[in-house]
C-alpha cells in the first residue's frame, strides 16, 4: 500500500509537539493498560507502540521526541519501567524510532512485510545492546522468550493504525 501520508515534521512546527504529546500520552496509557495482565508489559511491550506509528507516520524528529520522553515519563509517573531498566529501553525506543522514520521515508508505503523488517531490526539492536550492557544473553533475549505477542502487536496493529492515519 503506498503511503500517502508520510512526512516529517519539523522541530519548528508546533504540530511536532503537540502529535508528539498525543503518542506520548498513548505510551503512557496503553502500558497501564497492558500492566493489568500478570506480566503484561513484558508480554505486549507497550511502551514502544506509538513510538513506531508516529515514527513512521510523521518522521524521525516526532519519533524520537515520543521514543525518549514515553519510557522516560513513564518511569518517572508510575516506577515503570525501572530506571535500572531505562537504558536498554531508551537504545530500543530510539532505535525503533530510526528504522521506523527510515524504512518509511525511503520506501513511502506501508506494508506488514516492512513493519516486520522494522521492529527485527530495532530488537536485533537492542539486544545487542543489553547483552554489552548487562553481560547477560538471558536479559538480551527477553523481548523475544517473553514479548512474541507484543512483537506481532506490533507490525498486525501498528500496520492496521499506520494505515488509517495515512487515509
Amino acid at each position: 500500500m503506498k503511503h500517502a501520508n508520510y512526512k516529517t515534521l519539523s522541530l519548528t512546527n508546533h504540530s511536532t509537539y503537540i502529535f508528539s504529546a498525543m503518542f506520548v500520552i498513548g505510551n503512557i496509557l496503553l502500558p497501564q493498560l497492558c500492566h493489568l495482565v500478570p506480566q503484561g508489559g513484558l508480554m505486549l511491550l507497550p511502551i514502544y507502540f506509538f513510538t513506531l506509528v508516529g515514527a513512521y507516520c510523521y518522521g524521525i524528529n516526532l519519533g524520537l521526541l515520543t521514543a525518549v520522553l514515553s519510557p522516560v515519563v513513564n518511569s518517572m509517573l508510575f516506577g515503570m519501567p525501572p530506571a535500572a531498566a531505562l537504558p536498554a529501553i531508551l537504545v530500543k525506543s530510539v532505535s525503533l524510532a530510526v528504522v521506523a522514520s527510515y524504512v518509511a521515508h525511503r520506501s513511502q508505503r506501508v506494508s506488514i512485510g516492512l513493519l516486520a523488517l522494522v521492529v527485527v531490526a530495532y530488537q536485533l539492536v537492542g539486544m545487542a545492546f543489553e547483552y554489552v550492557y548487562t553481560g547477560s544473553l538471558y536479559a538480551a533475549l527477553q523481548d523475544v522468550r517473553l514479548g512474541i505477542p507484543g512483537l506481532l502487536m506490533q507490525v498486525l496493529l501498528g500496520y492496521v493504525f499506520i494505515k488509517k492515519i495515512s487515509k
